[in-house]
């Protein structure tokens, strides 16, 4: 959106300095951050072609260059535009606004508000409203709660994802065990940390029998940027398969479209989009899919009534029957404010930006030298453009080639008021490929020996 994409987090185990650097492709930075592209024709063309993106630093991030800050931290959250501030503002300051669960003139002001929010999402993402719904969460990992612990999973069923997750999907296969299904793990293949396709089409046959099965995995890599097939959704269907797609780091630079690809779930935090409001993201979910969900409680806003003599209750209907207690009225229609300055921008300006800038990154990172020649950092996953997105995760290393820690890196880059994302990520699938599971596990199960000089690493 105009400024720099990077960022997110892992830790390397290894060498005299242990942990990680990982880092990301930029979004809209100027050419010269990462060196003059004018050896590539095809690279000015490039810039030429999204320079709206420049002007748009220049007025809706300015704070950027007034603080000489460069913020490359996209991986935990995007940054958001003046006039979208300004526009929620006046929009708070110009109406009243209440509860939505009422009928008053302020209830009906904010439910319309709402309604229109929701509708707008399926528009961008292009989304029948027959076919799908809005469901607003607190972020993704409320929508991928929302349908694990409610899918119908029952002994025999079978739970199927890749190594290369969230943890917040990881964490389904908890609701899936404890109603007796079956989890199965796709692995990773080193060095592009793409996946086995040849297995997973094996798994995605192997399910004999009538049953509710499930495969979760993202659009894109929050680890490595890898881009795993959108054909998987169609490929899974026609065997019987329902379809759950982490989707949180894939938008914010790149287009879903719905009415080309159909999953019957789709994760979605927007402050990764356009950074403002937090606190808020949506299940996108297919009607017909979401009916055969099992919530295992209600509570205020999901119900239409609700009995304590009778121990009897009458769900709402819809995306209501989702979204528990009062949803968060005065923030959500920011959101159809920032997918609308997304829709002015262009997404696929975005996308053809973040293209070059990242493509450039990783040739530099290739070619970096210490002054002896030796590699100065090593990346994890694709080396190339080719099937990839934003998301780049590299280690700095010594001559020697031990890795240099993240710590120091994060150090270093706030003494030159850079933000960037390093230490504990939520991946550990496709660390424990990246780094081979025995260093991960070591350094991730052992974090009190600590250099006197370096604050202990968080917990993921």
């Amino acid at each position: 959106m105009g400024m720099p994409r990077t960022a997110a987090a892992s830790n390397r185990p290894g060498g005299r300095e242990q942990g990680s650097g990982f880092t990301q492709a930029t979004r809209g930075l100027c050419h010269d951050d990462l060196g003059a592209p004018e050896h590539d024709a095809l690279t000015v063309s490039v810039y030429a072609d999204t320079t709206s993106l420049d002007e748009l630093r220049r007025t809706e991030f300015a704070r950027l260059d007034r603080t000489g800050h460069v913020y490359m931290d996209y991986t935990g959250g995007g940054l958001y535009g003046v006039s979208q501030l300004r526009e929620h503002m006046q929009l708070l300051e110009r109406g009243v606004f209440g509860n939505p669960h009422s009928i008053s003139l302020s209830s009906s002001a904010s439910s319309e508000l709402l309604e229109h929010a929701r509708a707008y999402v399926l528009e961008f993402f292009n989304a029948s409203p027959e076919d799908y719904v809005t469901i607003f969460t607190p972020n993704a990992s409320g929508a991928l709660r929302l349908v694990g612990e409610a899918y119908p999973f029952h002994p025999g069923d079978r739970f199927l994802l890749t190594f290369d997750n969230h943890n917040s999907v990881n964490g389904i296969r908890e609701f899936a065990r404890a109603r007796g299904a079956h989890t199965t793990y796709v692995p990773s293949v080193a060095p592009e940390l793409r996946v086995e396709e040849e297995l997973l089409a094996r798994y995605l046959t192997d399910t004999p029998g009538d049953h509710h099965n499930l495969l979760a995995y993202p659009a894109q890599s929050n680890f490595s940027g890898v881009q795993h097939p959108l054909e998987w959704i169609e490929q899974a269907h026609s065997h019987g398969w329902d379809v759950l797609l982490d989707a949180a780091a894939h938008v914010p630079t790149n287009r879903l479209d719905l009415s080309l690809w159909h999953p019957d779930f789709v994760a979605i935090s927007f402050y990764k989009m356009f950074g403002w409001p937090t606190g808020v993201g949506c299940l996108i979910a297919r009607r017909e899919t979401l009916a055969k969900l099992e919530r295992p409680w209600f509570s205020g806003g999901t119900i239409v009534a609700a009995f304590v003599q009778r121990q009897y209750y009458q769900s709402a209907p819809g995306a209501a029957h989702f979204e528990d207690g009062t949803v968060n009225y005065l923030n959500l229609p920011a959101v159809e404010i920032g997918l609308r300055l997304l829709t002015r921008i262009d997404i696929e300006t975005i996308h053809t930006r973040v293209a070059a800038l990242g493509d450039r990154l990783l040739e530099l990172l290739g070619t970096l030298r210490h002054s002896d020649g030796s590699a100065a950092a090593t990346i994890y996953g694709p080396r190339s453009w080719d099937r990839r997105g934003a998301t780049i995760a590299f280690n700095f290393l010594h001559p020697d080639g031990d890795v240099v820690d993240e710590r120091y890196v994060d150090r270093i880059a706030s003494r030159h008021n850079i933000s960037l994302r390093t230490g504990c990520f939520c991946n550990p699938g496709a660390g424990e490929v990246a780094f081979t599971f025995q260093d991960f596990a070591s350094e991730f199960v052992d974090l009190t020996a600590v250099p006197d000089d370096l604050p202990p690493r968080d917990t993921c």
